[in-house]
């Protein structure tokens, strides 16, 4: 399979089928929870976009690996939250509300961030030998044409249409699980008498910025005294992050397959992680009073 069918053909629009699946999961009232529940959001998205991009520099910087290795974990650690992080709360018994208006803050917030700690991230690592940019307005645009767009055009659809889009909820979310599944193995595929070496060197932070990631969502909410609900949400959300996405950016824009392996590898290791935050967060809700429910303290 040619490059130019699978940066400008198979992931954007693996990427537009996501977004629109979790736009048909959403209406008017998740946008309200901002204001609605400030609390909650602000702990949840300050870990998000600021305290995950710092562990995943800080990574990338101790971990030794190749510059564009490096590149390509950051601008991971820059992306929003997976639409996959709803599901797994839910199976988690965490604050679902909360995990949808988080994805959707942090899909758009994202929109303006990427570009720009992308760019600075490509300049401390690559430097003067970066034969690649990312164009700050151009880059905007097409993370707005692929990601709010299509989540725009599902919430349309579940408003004048609710069954037609429940019914079509279901097909995206398996399209989006056999899309993500082409990708990773195409990236394999293209890579595949690298990956070895790729794995020594990505493996490590990888599975360090993930748990970092949990951990830090995790201990963030429970400083600040949510509640367990809540807290298993925000360890989900900052640890699930939207790897199409990161791969997307890196092998779509930037075209550069090196930097999409980051992406490719934590896609897979932060299902191994989901299923112990599913485990732990039904063992935790079981132990807690049925009155901590989603909502909670805010």
């Amino acid at each position: 399979m040619q490059a130019n069918v699978f940066t400008n053909v198979i992931l954007p629009l693996a990427l537009a089928i996501i977004m629109l699946g979790m736009g048909l999961s959403l209406q008017i009232e998740d946008f309200k929870r901002v204001t609605k529940y400030p609390k909650a959001v602000s702990i949840g998205s300050i870990t998000q976009l600021i305290l995950l991009p710092i562990i995943g520099f800080l990574v990338a910087k101790v971990v030794p690996m190749q510059p564009e290795i490096a590149v390509g974990l950051v601008i991971l650690s820059l992306c929003p939250g997976g639409p996959s992080s709803n599901m797994i709360t839910y199976l988690a018994k965490g604050d679902v509300a909360l995990s949808v208006t988080l994805t959707v803050v942090s899909s758009m917030v994202t929109i303006f961030t990427i570009p720009i700690f992308a760019n600075l991230a490509l300049q401390h690592f690559l430097g003067q030998t970066a034969a690649i940019a990312l164009p700050i307005g151009s880059t905007m645009l097409q993370i707005f044409l692929i990601t709010i767009v299509p989540i725009a055009l599902g919430m349309y659809i579940k408003r004048i249409f609710p069954e037609t889009a429940l019914r079509l909820e279901k097909v995206t979310n398996r399209l989006a699980i056999a899309f993500l599944a082409l990708i990773i193995l195409i990236l394999v595929i293209r890579e595949w008498n690298r990956i070895p070496g790729f794995i020594v060197q990505v493996g490590v932070g990888v599975v360090i910025l993930n748990i970092l990631a949990m951990l830090s969502g995790w201990y963030m909410s429970k400083f600040f005294q949510l509640n367990i609900p809540q807290q298993i949400c925000v360890a989900i959300e900052v640890g699930i992050q939207n790897g199409t996405l990161a791969i997307a950016i890196t092998a779509g824009l930037l075209k550069n397959q090196d930097m999409a392996i980051p992406a490719a590898i934590y896609s897979l290791f932060m299902n191994l992680t989901a299923f112990v935050a599913i485990y732990y967060g039904r063992k935790l809700s079981a132990t807690n009073s049925p009155t901590n429910h989603l909502v909670g303290k805010v």
